[in-house]
């Protein structure tokens, strides 16, 4: 596993620049997920959704890569 996290002194010029800030974690406020705003499927995931996903069942996070890159809502 990695320690990389969003460095808080440049979450202002990342949001200024179109970024949105979709979750933070519950313990230390650290950003948790990340999208870019007006784009089909840009996202930064600090969880690991590969360790609950299955091959039958996979992530909603990968369900929606998928969908975007198939040209779906991500989201329907």
């Amino acid at each position: 596993r990695h320690r990389y996290e969003v460095n808080p002194k440049y979450l202002d010029k990342l949001v200024a620049a179109g970024m949105d800030v979709s979750g933070y974690s519950l313990e230390g406020g650290r950003v948790e997920f990340i999208e870019l705003k007006n784009h089909p499927f840009f996202v930064g995931s600090q969880p690991h959704p590969e360790f609950r996903s299955r091959p039958m069942k996979p992530a909603p996070l990968f369900r929606g890569l998928l969908r975007a890159a198939q040209g779906v809502d991500p989201v329907g």
